[in-house]
C-alpha cells in the first residue's frame, strides 16, 4: 500500500472543498429568503428526525473513529470516519431539502391555541435563552468547521497524515459538538413542529 503524500491531489481537493463550503453557504443563505413550493399534497415535514438521526449517528461514528484510531485500528478508523462524513453529507441534504420547501419552525411558538398554562409559558421564556445559544453555536460552528472536516479528510485521503493529525486534533472536538448539538436542538423544538 503507497503512503506516499500526494500534495498536488491534496491541492486540487482542498480547491473544491473550498468551493464546495461556498456552495453550501449560499444555499443555506438562500434557503431563508426562498421557499419552493411543493404541489398540493407534498411535504417534506418527515425530514427534521431523519437528519438529526444522520447526525446522532455522525457523532457515534466520530467517537467509534477517535477509539479505532486509539487502538491504532486505521481500516477501522477510516472507515468510521468515512462513515461519519457521508451521514454528515445526507443531514446537510435532507436540512436544506426540508428549508427550502418548507417554513421555519420557532422554539416557543406552540402555544397558538392558548393551551399553554402561565407557568409552561414561563418555563418556555426561561428555556428559550439557552436554546438560542446552542443553535447559534450550533449553527456557526457548522458553518466555519465544514471547510476544516472537508480538508482533515482529504489531508487523510491524500496521505498528508501529518497534517491530519494536527488538523483533527481540533476540528474532531468541533464536528463531534455540533453532531450532539444538532439533535439536542431538534428535540428542544420538536414540540413545536406542526
Amino acid at each position: 500500500m503507497d503512503i506516499t503524500p500526494n500534495k498536488e491531489l491534496g491541492k486540487k481537493l482542498t480547491t473544491y472543498a473550498w468551493i464546495a463550503t461556498a456552495a453550501v453557504v449560499i444555499l443555506v443563505i438562500i434557503m431563508r429568503e426562498t421557499s419552493i413550493p411543493l404541489p398540493e399534497g407534498m411535504s417534506f415535514s418527515f425530514l427534521p428526525p431523519i437528519y438529526s438521526a444522520f447526525n446522532v449517528l455522525t457523532a457515534i461514528m466520530l467517537i467509534i473513529g477517535l477509539v479505532f484510531i486509539k487502538q491504532k485500528k486505521i481500516e477501522q478508523h477510516k472507515k468510521t470516519m468515512f462513515i461519519a462524513l457521508i451521514s454528515s453529507i445526507l443531514f446537510l441534504l435532507c436540512y436544506v431539502l426540508y428549508h427550502f420547501t418548507t417554513d421555519a419552525t420557532i422554539f416557543g411558538d406552540a402555544d397558538q391555541n392558548g393551551i399553554l398554562s402561565v407557568i409552561e409559558k414561563e418555563a418556555v421564556a426561561g428555556i428559550r435563552p439557552f436554546y438560542l445559544i446552542l443553535l447559534l453555536s450550533h449553527i456557526l460552528l457548522a458553518a466555519f468547521s465544514l471547510p476544516f472536516i472537508l480538508i482533515t479528510f482529504i489531508r487523510a485521503y491524500t496521505n498528508q497524515l501529518d497534517k491530519h493529525r494536527r488538523m483533527a486534533k481540533w476540528v474532531f472536538p468541533i464536528w463531534l459538538y455540533v453532531a450532539i448539538t444538532g439533535p439536542i436542538c431538534y428535540l428542544m423544538l420538536m414540540p413545536y413542529y406542526v
